[in-house]
C-alpha cells in the first residue's frame, strides 16, 4: 500500500510540474499577443520565468515576471521544488518574491478548458503586504489589469492603485 501512495504522490507531482510549465507557456502566449516582445527565460536558477521588454524613448524597460498557478490564492514563495523532482540540490533556499528577485508575479487561473485570468501582483505590493500568499478575492482588481503590469516598477503608481482598490490601506 505505501507504494501506491508514493505512486499517487509522484503522479500528482508530475501533473503539477506539467501544469506549471504549461502555465508559463500560456502566459507567454497571452502576453505576446498584446506586447510582442515577450520570452520565456530558460535559466533554471533565476527567480523569474518570463521577460517582457518595452521600448521607451530608445531605452528598454525589462520586466521580470514569475508565473504561479492560481486557484483560490497566489503563493509568493519560490526556491522550493515541486513536481516530480523534489530533491533539489542547487543550494537555492526558500524565498518570498521581492523587488530583488522579480518585478511582478503573474497568477494564472483557469476559468474553463481554454479560458484564463491573469492576476498581476507587483513585487512592490508583495513587499508592502509582507506575506507569503494572497487570496484572489482580495486582489480581484488586479485581474487582467494591464496598466498595473506596465507600471509594476513605479512604486508611487502601484501603492496608489492598490490603496484605491482597497488591497492596502
Amino acid at each position: 500500500m505505501p507504494q501506491d501512495s508514493n505512486k499517487d504522490r509522484e503522479d500528482k507531482g508530475r501533473r503539477a510540474s506539467v501544469e506549471g510549465f504549461a502555465n508559463e507557456h500560456i502566459v507567454v502566449g497571452l502576453l505576446m499577443k498584446k506586447y510582442q516582445n515577450v520570452s520565456l527565460v530558460d535559466l533554471p536558477l533565476l527567480p523569474y520565468d518570463i521577460i517582457i521588454v518595452f521600448k521607451e524613448n530608445d531605452k528598454e524597460n525589462i520586466i521580470r515576471a514569475q508565473v504561479k498557478s492560481a486557484k483560490d490564492s497566489i503563493k509568493f514563495v519560490g526556491g522550493t521544488r515541486g513536481g516530480v523532482d523534489r530533491e533539489y540540490k542547487s543550494g537555492v533556499k526558500e524565498y518570498t518574491q521581492s523587488t530583488s528577485t522579480s518585478d511582478i508575479v503573474i497568477g494564472l487561473r483557469a476559468i474553463g478548458k481554454d479560458s484564463f485570468e491573469m492576476y498581476f501582483v507587483p513585487t512592490i505590493l508583495i513587499e508592502k503586504l509582507n506575506q507569503k500568499s494572497i487570496s484572489l478575492n482580495r486582489i480581484v482588481k488586479l485581474k487582467d489589469n494591464y496598466p498595473v503590469l506596465e507600471n509594476c516598477k513605479d512604486k508611487k503608481y502601484i501603492l496608489a492603485k492598490c490603496t484605491e482598490y482597497g488591497i492596502i490601506s
